[in-house]
């Protein structure tokens, strides 16, 4: 094992066990060894994770399309997988800028090279931390004006923060500093669905060395939305939230989200 404290292979870490479950290469025998064990305890996960990707593609466009949302911010954005943030915007309105943020040092060299050659508009990644969001604001005002409309993604991140007033705190900070009209996407995983199948599973996961991730309560996702006024359906069952039409009634799943907006 190394001692070079830049060297994250060892462990585990989320965005590549996300990239595992996506079918993606971007990950390590760690990764695959706890993503393996997580789905022996709650195989319904990758259903979750594909249904928040989907999710995310259905509000990027909507914000990016009818909303008209010209700057998108995507905090811990991960690693690149399919259907990116910024691929997504780039469809619809390539004069729009995207921000992407995150403090993981692969998967910021990763950005860096993906985006380097690649014509995606209007597209930057910042390495800021989101435990301390005055710096990352810092940062992301070099290339997000805050006196205009932001859509803020925080999708699968707040469970990282296990206080549930200090994600809270988080969320309320960042939307004071944007402007009305502005709009908050974020959407975490709960264990209503498979119950205590998810808890085990996330003590193992913890067990790992990776860092833990807290699911939640629906209505403790919703609460990140308050003060904001919630698009229909609201805070649901990210399968149902503006599900397309020929899809049906889609089965419910453990990860809750939605999309507010700052009045």
């Amino acid at each position: 094992m190394t001692d070079d404290p830049t060297d994250t292979s060892s462990r585990p870490h989320s965005a590549r066990i996300w990239n595992y479950w996506l079918g993606g290469t971007d990950n390590t025998a760690a990764d695959r060894t706890a993503g393996d064990a997580w789905l022996a305890l709650n195989p319904e996960v990758v259903d979750v994770v594909r249904e928040s990707r989907a999710f995310l593609g259905r509000a990027v466009e909507h914000l990016a399309g009818a909303a008209g949302v010209r700057q998108f911010l995507d905090i811990g954005a991960g690693l690149p997988a399919v259907e990116n943030t910024h691929q997504i915007v780039a469809r619809i309105a390539p004069d729009a800028t995207v921000v992407c943020v995150d403090h993981e040092p692969e998967v910021v060299a990763h950005a860096e090279r993906l985006l380097a050659g690649a014509a995606t508009g209007p597209t930057h990644f910042v390495d800021a931390d989101i435990g301390d969001p005055a710096g990352m604001l810092r940062l992301v005002g070099e290339h997000i004006d805050l006196r205009r409309p932001v859509a803020v993604l925080l999708m699968g991140v707040l469970g990282h923060i296990p206080d549930l007033d200090e994600a809270r705190d988080l969320v309320r900070y960042v939307m004071d500093r944007t402007c009305p009209g502005s709009y908050l996407v974020a959407a975490d995983g709960t264990h209503v669905v498979v119950g205590e199948a998810v808890r085990k599973a996330g003590v193992q996961y913890a067990d790992t060395g990776a860092v833990p991730y807290t699911t939640r309560e629906p209505h403790e996702i919703e609460s990140f939305f308050e003060g904001l006024e919630f698009l229909p359906p609201g805070c649901v069952s990210v399968s149902r939230w503006r599900p397309h039409p020929d899809a049906g009634e889609p089965a419910l799943v453990d990860g809750f989200g939605g999309v507010g907006r700052k009045r």
